[in-house]
């Protein structure tokens, strides 16, 4: 112990000495300049003795974005030890998730300045979103102008597109948009799913049918994630006619799965209830940021997505999101999380979500509500499920009137 305070104390007294680290951009690229700190790399011994040493864990270390993560790797380097490309993809990864986005830049930069590392499709497209994170879209947009033209790939153009819009700058990311279908490049529905999140963002659900014209026109094969974005706009929309269509069109899909089949038996039980007739429903009262009816339900379709998904862990991530929220809930929400937690098979949650609903001061349990879902659930072929639906509305002192067995 006394080791380490007189270390700790030390590297105070170095750290008002040493220069202060520079960085700078040029030609899109991030810069990390000058040698190894002392501070650093009396950090990386000290810490190395008591958690073990490897490259990993000491970028981690590293904590603070001033620091480089750059000199950490020159310096593991030049101890005499090897680094390969997926190492240092996967700390980068691990850094991303963790938000620590400059650092994971500075891990690119080095492999970009080092040729013994061949950069893939994915670490320019990784990049751009990077350089997005840390100095914003216009630095990412110089970026990939300034790429060779073998580098600019339907992945680079679609993280571009991804950072315009995430920033909602709709006129870029149309104009942009006008470029990849210039390109004769082969994109995947994710690229076209940028586009109908962007317009699901700013309410225009009106364009979302246009961008799906136009992929069943490049014959570009829709994921579960299109279909979802397609149904959300509709539903927004209320356009309750071209939801079944869509579903219909989903059913007979050749590519259909599991996943598919089970959000297409979900929104079925969603619609069935008649959730989406009420327009008043979505009725939103004052908060710092109001979210609208358009937002509200492509909420509830993105619960009905992820229970599609068997991700249970997103549902209750998202569910506890809105309920944080200052916004006034509705019948229609808390029928699209029981339905899903429901066909999930996870009847504790069901039933603190009942308890949720009847608790709730802005909504009162709707019986009526819970009744069609009760008979949506039967008409579904899910009986079995049915009845413990039935058995948690008796348990709650909820008679349920349905006629449905």
């Amino acid at each position: 112990m006394a080791s380490r305070s007189l270390l700790f104390s030390l590297r105070l007294e170095i750290r008002c000495l040493c220069a202060s680290e520079k960085t700078s951009v040029f030609g899109g690229r991030f810069l990390s300049s000058g040698a190894p700190r002392s501070e650093e790399v009396l950090d990386e011994e000290l810490n190395a003795k008591e958690v073990g040493d490897d490259l990993k864990s000491r970028i981690f270390r590293l904590r603070l974005p001033k620091r480089s993560a750059i000199n950490a790797i020159q310096r593991w380097v030049s101890e005499g030890k090897t680094v390969t490309a997926s190492e240092l993809r996967q700390i980068s990864k691990e850094l991303r998730q963790s938000q620590r986005y400059k650092h994971a830049l500075e891990i690119s930069e080095w492999m970009t300045t080092h040729e013994e590392f061949k950069l893939s499709d994915y670490d320019y497209a990784t990049r751009i979103d990077l350089i997005t994170k840390v100095f914003g879209v216009d630095a990412a947009e110089r970026y990939f102008e300034g790429l060779p033209h073998s580098a600019k790939t339907s992945e680079t153009y679609t993280a571009l597109l991804h950072s315009y819009a995430g920033a909602k700058l709709i006129e870029r990311a149309e104009e942009f948009f006008e470029r990849i279908k210039g390109s004769n490049l082969s994109f995947s529905a994710l690229t076209y799913n940028e586009m109908m999140t962007l317009y699901m963002s700013v309410g225009q659900v009106e364009k979302v049918p246009l961008i799906v014209e136009e992929l069943k026109r490049q014959k570009v094969v829709p994921d579960i994630f299109t279909y979802n974005l397609w149904i959300s706009s509709c539903a927004a929309a209320l356009d309750i006619d071209q939801v079944r269509k869509i579903l219909d069109e989903m059913s007979h899909d050749s590519t259909t799965n599991d996943d598919w089949l089970r959000y297409v038996n979900i929104v079925n039980i969603y619609v069935r209830a008649g959730l989406l007739m009420n327009t008043e429903s979505g009725t939103v009262v004052e908060a710092g940021k109001p979210i609208t009816q358009r937002e509200w339900i492509t909420y509830d379709f993105l619960i009905i997505l992820y229970a599609g998904l068997q991700d249970k862990g997103k549902i209750d991530q998202i569910w506890k999101s809105l309920r944080m929220t200052k916004q006034k809930m509705t019948s229609r929400n808390f029928i699209s999380v029981l339905s899903s937690y429901l066909v999930l098979g996870h009847f504790k949650e069901v039933g603190e979500v009942m308890d949720q609903w009847k608790q709730s001061s802005s909504t009162g349990f709707d019986i009526s509500a819970g009744n069609r879902l009760l008979d949506a659930l039967s008409a579904a072929g899910l009986p079995e499920i049915a009845d413990n639906f039935r058995m948690l509305l008796i348990e709650r002192n909820c008679d349920p009137t349905s006629t449905s067995r």
